[in-house]
């Protein structure tokens, strides 16, 4: 239903889309605690660019611990041993929230231009013409055979 179609909430996973416009091998990903849903589409741009800067975000605040210590042991996007002195766990249920979106949109005064126009009669105007766009491409047809 419409009420809960408007809402956005967190899925089970990130796609492979997702994840390769963010520049993020998909076993690396599993490792730092992104989560993948490979049966998951993206079925418009504007959801799979803001879940690429969810990620991105993700990226820039993720303090990778080297493996072993020692300096052979670091890899490359390992954080270096200065900066991990003392850090906060993140203990949120949401690591990046998704962004809640306005609830109110302001009230303004109905333009002219608005007034104007019908959307009854444009909806009916492009009903029209779809039905009948066979029946005009046919006679265009006609007219173009008799013509030569």
């Amino acid at each position: 239903t419409q009420r809960y179609n408007m809402k956005l909430r967190l899925g089970k996973g990130f796609t492979l889309d997702e994840l390769k416009e963010a520049k993020i091998p998909r076993k690396f990903a599993k490792t730092i605690g992104i989560s993948i849903d490979h049966r998951r589409r993206n079925r418009c741009t504007e959801s799979l660019q803001a879940n690429v800067e969810r990620l991105k975000l993700y990226m820039s605040k993720l303090l990778l611990f080297p493996k072993k210590s020692g300096t052979k042991s670091v890899k490359k996007g390992d954080t270096p041993r200065s900066e991990l002195q003392n850090i906060a766990q993140n203990t949120l249920k949401e690591i990046i929230p998704v962004p809640k979106p306005q609830l109110r949109i302001k009230a303004r005064a109905i333009t002219a231009d608005e007034k104007e126009k019908s959307a009854y009669k444009a909806l009916k105007k492009a009903r029209t013409n779809k039905r009948y766009l066979g029946a005009k491409m046919k006679k265009a047809k006609a007219a173009e055979a008799k013509d030569a």
